[in-house]
């Protein structure tokens, strides 16, 4: 029987945390034509785990790290009823483990978390063709909230002025 635990990163995780950032720029890329080419970097993981403000969670199953993810508490806009959110992101799953809960069970300690720091919203960003993640956040309880769209102008050189 696997047993599965949700537990806080250490330093000690960083090796193993970075290859799992560079599996989510890989998920990520065939939705971004913006991306660089080449190994890139989303996260200072090194700071996150070290800052109070960041909760950096690993996943591991029978003691191997499998997955993570983090919260990270943020101003508000000042317009919002909240002052604080905490944004989530850093969510990732070994393909072999998914569809076990543990991209549900990562949710729910950044849930707690967020609510022990007084923390009351939550967000995130996904992409709108990722249909498998939104499908995983919605079901987590996330809803739709706002599309974030793009425009390159080399694209349409039509300019109306």
């Amino acid at each position: 029987m696997e047993l599965i635990a949700i537990r806080k990163a250490v330093l000690a995780d960083l090796d193993t945390l970075l290859e799992f950032e560079q599996g989510i720029v890989a998920a990520e890329r065939p939705f971004n034509v913006t991306m660089k080419d080449g190994s890139i970097h989303y996260y200072d993981i090194e700071a996150m785990i070290n800052s109070p403000e960041v909760e950096v969670l690993v996943a591991t199953v029978n003691g191997e790290a499998v997955g993570s993810g983090y919260a990270r508490i943020e101003n508000a806009k000042p317009y919002l009823k909240h002052g604080k959110h905490a944004y989530l992101g850093f969510m990732y799953v070994k393909p072999e483990h998914r569809g076990k809960g543990i991209n549900q069970r990562i949710i729910a300690a950044l849930k707690a978390w967020a609510y022990l720091q007084d923390v009351k919203e939550l967000r995130l960003d996904v992409y709108d063709e990722n249909t498998s993640a939104v499908n995983a956040y919605e079901k987590a309880g996330f809803e739709r909230h706002l599309l974030h769209m793009r425009m390159n102008v080399d694209d349409d050189l039509t300019l109306h002025v």
